[in-house]
């Protein structure tokens, strides 16, 4: 009786709600997933060789900063509105807009990860004889990888709270349940969503950094040979 009865008291937060609406917040959980992977998949597919043209030539890197930025301004409503007449009122329309709202956050940090890449090493690379491509694969993508994760991790993070905004066409995985419960203020139905948004949030960028620290050892390492550094320089003062 407790249990129904925060429903009809419309409690912030309600054990029954939780039981009653699992498969309803499992199926929204489930759909926010998806296209939050799938944008930010189709994002740093689109974005890299953007970012490669751009570090091709500096006539290049102007207009496609640019691009990516301006399109991070457009607010979504006009975003989803100038795209409804190509994908009409589907999940393809919310992951189009998605994916060029990441490519500002993408192209750059995969610009500046390649720019960051040592001189030396690449001029090491090209005296063995490795030509441009696999100078790119082998020496400078694994290099600039922490910059590239970084840029995937924010991207990632960003696109969860922006997928809400799918629920205007009903494409918004757990923002259809906020969406869906603002008329009436159902506060456990709002809290629930918005919290299992911020979890979604949290777990991935935990994902991500894990992967991160996978693909990257030498970081690590180079992180231990300077506390160790600092500790014997401590030690011998």
């Amino acid at each position: 009786m407790a249990g129904q009865n925060c429903l009809v008291t419309n409690d912030w937060i309600c054990g029954e709600y939780l039981r009653s609406r699992s498969q309803e917040l499992t199926d929204a959980t489930v759909q926010h997933i998806w296209i939050t992977a799938v944008s930010v998949a189709i994002g740093v597919a689109v974005a890299f060789p953007l970012a490669l043209l751009a570090r091709r030539s500096r006539r290049f890197a102007g207009p496609v900063l640019g691009l990516t930025t301006v399109l991070y301004t457009v607010p979504s409503l006009a975003m989803f509105s100038l795209l409804l007449p190509l994908f009409g009122l589907s999940a393809a329309l919310v992951v189009t807009g998605l994916v060029l709202y990441s490519l500002t956050i993408l192209v750059r940090n995969i610009l500046a990860g390649l720019e960051a890449v040592p001189l030396e090493a690449k001029e090491a690379a090209r005296g063995m004889g490795y030509g441009p491509a696999r100078l790119l694969w082998e020496v400078e993508l694994p290099l600039a990888l922490p910059a590239l994760m970084a840029g995937i991790r924010i991207a990632t993070v960003s696109t969860v709270a922006l997928t809400t905004i799918g629920s205007i066409v009903g494409r918004g995985g757990l923002g259809n349940l906020i969406d869906d419960a603002l008329p009436s203020f159902f506060k456990a139905q709002v809290l629930a969503a918005s919290v299992l948004c911020v979890l979604l949030a949290v777990v991935a960028d935990l994902l991500l950094l894990g992967v991160q620290r996978l693909l990257t050892p030498w970081t690590r390492i180079s992180r231990t040979r300077d506390a160790v550094d600092t500790a014997g320089a401590a030690k011998a003062v």
